[in-house]
């Protein structure tokens, strides 16, 4: 197998691994509050990112994570966390799962907007045309639009502000030590809101299990991940981030019986193809480091 094809190998595996935790939680939302799943998902999270950040040195200057844009991106990724499961937790997971997909163009876009970087009429087209799927994904003014389909909406723009903040921060804070931080924001917010969101619930020997396997395959996927980046050429590798749409529909078919729609079908086509043709313009012109190598891991905030 070649670099480049075991690195999608790779990629697809993680998006496997992100996907699979976001079902697992949204299986558990019927059963506890979001600040329980915040809280205990994130523990276990939290002591197994911080263990491998410890055995691989990223802990040994913590004051590096008192750069205002690290705190920026951890505020963010918890604003975007709550916003995605209180969307995961009532819209089906596909559905969710393909808003998220437009990550890439709206980083592309305040990337723009903000750093000045430049985008030409090309790809603000294809932005346009991606924002277009979304529309006719959470369907404004029809049955299916409603507060939820708002959350997701706001979700992507913490994404997006979290990923433009992360290509600020100084290349010698370690990523594993942001990771940690970001996860114990998560984690201990989480132990916040318990209450606020309706109390403590009991929570069962299953229900424990089933959160540490979700932040087992958190790490599963965040390890593949940086195989993938650090094995294959990113604007090869890229395009196999769109695989966690494949199994957002497979999981919602198999264990919630979502099936999609024509219109979300049609929508996470335009939302994809122009994601992919952004990336094929940036490659075009030669950028060194193209969009989707700067968004994050999984695209959807999972409190790393």
């Amino acid at each position: 197998m070649s670099t480049n094809l075991r690195a999608a190998l790779f990629m697809a595996l993680a998006m496997f691994g992100f996907t699979a935790n976001d079902a697992i939680v949204k299986g558990l939302t019927d059963d506890l509050n979001l600040g329980q799943i915040m809280l205990l998902r994130g523990a276990f999270a939290t002591a197994m990112i911080a263990l491998l950040a410890w055995q691989q040195g990223a802990l040994a200057r913590p004051s590096l994570a008192l750069q205002p844009m690290v705190a920026l991106r951890s505020a963010c990724e918890l604003g975007a966390t709550l916003f995605f499961l209180t969307a995961l937790s009532h819209m089906p997971l596909a559905n969710v799962s393909a808003v998220l997909q437009s990550l890439p163009l709206a980083v592309t876009m305040g990337a723009a907007l903000f750093f000045s970087e430049p985008v030409r009429w090309r790809r603000w087209l294809a932005i346009v045309v991606g924002f277009i799927g979304v529309l006719i994904i959470v369907r404004p003014g029809l049955e299916g639009f409603n507060a939820y389909s708002i959350s997701a909406l706001i979700c992507v723009v913490f994404c997006a502000i979290r990923d433009l903040a992360t290509r600020r921060i100084p290349e010698q804070v370690p990523t594993l030590l942001i990771s940690t931080v970001t996860a114990l924001l998560v984690t201990l917010s989480g132990g916040v809101l318990v209450m606020p969101l309706g109390g403590w619930v009991t929570v069962g020997t299953s229900e424990i299990a089933w959160l540490a396997g979700a932040a087992i395959l958190l790490l599963v996927g965040y390890q593949f991940i940086i195989l993938a980046t650090r094995t294959g050429e990113i604007a090869f590798v890229a395009p196999y981030r769109y695989t966690a749409l494949i199994w957002a529909i497979l999981f919602g078919v198999l264990i919630f019986g979502e099936w999609p729609d024509l219109m979300m079908l049609a929508g996470a086509t335009l939302v994809v193809g122009s994601g992919l043709y952004a990336l094929y313009r940036e490659t075009r012109v030669g950028r060194s480091s193209p969009v989707a190598d700067s968004t994050s891991e999984a695209m959807a905030p999972d409190g790393i």
